[in-house]
């Protein structure tokens, strides 16, 4: 992996991820003035979660025109957010960010009561995957695909070198059913100044496992999955020398997989090369399966969870992969159940799913 880091028009940082040395020299002639973002992270006083309130986002690009994506590289007298005029893999602080360092300009600590706020502290990526409009992640080769693999685990090991930075969340929203709102084929990375709350309760109830039985529980239940293998009633979708995708045994979504490497390690940067070399095969393998579900492109939402810092040893990373279709032309929505109580309701047996994944 070949890395150029370079600035925007702005001040933001770009990183160009090449298979090889490149030269990348192209300027942002934007005429952009810094942006300011005035972030606050909120505490819920009854969850104790942190709600981040970001009211200068509202402004942000909407479903372009493809002629105008500013993910797409700057070509024919038309400027993007990549100055070149190709790139392979290109990352860049967000122009719109949810949480960034600057916030803690803007934003004083402040508390009152039940109330408490800090600035919204942090960073925001975006990750294009290639510069190819009209791509999605599993039109990559496995050399692609694995270049992104390089991307995520370096932004990782930088962004956790962060004094602000708790946890990297590097994950893709895919399809407008999704939410997204450009049509390029590009992920983000989150850096929060705090332990999200999905992964919060995930340790705790790791932490209470290794209490009651000595063990890790990320390790017990990759074992559970991978023993079933070559069952009828098996939730393993498919597995290779380094890693395992299987559908959960409480699965909340119609169609929702995770994959597991074999070797426990907490984040990106900690897996090894033979892991690392079988992953693309693995997971454009899992994409295609999905994009077979429906006549049309499955939505989904792919989101690595990590070890937050410092390092909290007893959780494992791995990829949760889920669509919110349950069946050709019908979403799963979140409705009063979900929405309102958290307690989700899901139309399809975990064991069939997996099946269906198989056989596709």
């Amino acid at each position: 992996m070949h890395k150029t880091v370079t600035k925007l028009a702005d001040g933001r940082e770009l990183i160009y991820y090449d298979t090889e040395p490149t030269v990348r020299d192209a300027v942002d002639a934007r005429p952009l003035e810094p942006a300011a973002s005035v972030s606050e992270i909120r505490i819920d006083p009854f969850t104790g979660d942190a709600v981040t309130i970001a009211a200068h986002r509202q402004g942000r690009t909407y479903h372009p025109p493809a002629d105008e994506c500013p993910l797409c590289p700057s070509r024919d007298g038309r400027l993007s957010e990549v100055p070149a005029a190709d790139y392979r893999v290109a990352v860049f602080e967000n122009r719109f960010p949810s949480l960034a360092g600057s916030s803690a300009d803007h934003v004083a600590p402040w508390s009152d009561g039940p109330y408490a706020l800090t600035p919204g502290t942090g960073r925001c990526e975006v990750v294009c995957f290639t510069s190819d409009h009209g791509a999605s992640f599993v039109d990559l080769s496995e050399q692609q695909a694995r270049l992104v693999l390089d991307a995520w685990t370096d932004r990782t090991a930088e962004l956790h070198t962060r004094p602000d930075v708790r946890q990297v969340y590097c994950f893709e929203n895919r399809g407008a059913d999704i939410g997204v709102t450009l049509g390029h084929p590009h992920g983000q990375i989150y850096a929060f100044p705090f332990t999200t709350p999905r992964t919060a309760q995930a340790l705790a109830r790791a932490a209470e496992h290794l209490r009651a039985t000595g063990r890790n529980l990320y390790d017990d239940v990759l074992a559970a999955e991978r023993a079933t293998a070559g069952r009828e009633d098996s939730r393993v979708v498919l597995a290779g020398e380094h890693w395992t995708a299987f559908v959960p045994f409480a699965a909340r979504w119609p169609y929702e997989v995770h994959l597991y490497p074999h070797r426990r390690v907490a984040d990106l940067t900690e897996l090894d090369e033979p892991a690392r070399a079988e992953f693309p095969r693995i997971y454009l393998d899992l994409l295609r399966r999905f994009d077979r579900l429906f006549p049309e492109p499955a939505p989904y939402i792919a989101a690595w969870h990590q070890t937050p810092r410092p390092a909290e040893t007893e959780l494992a990373l791995h990829l949760e992969l889920f669509t919110i279709r349950r069946t050709a032309g019908k979403l799963k929505y979140l409705a009063g159940t979900e929405s309102g109580m958290g307690a989700f309701m899901n139309d399809i047996r975990p064991e069939t799913a997996a099946r269906t994944l198989r056989e596709l």
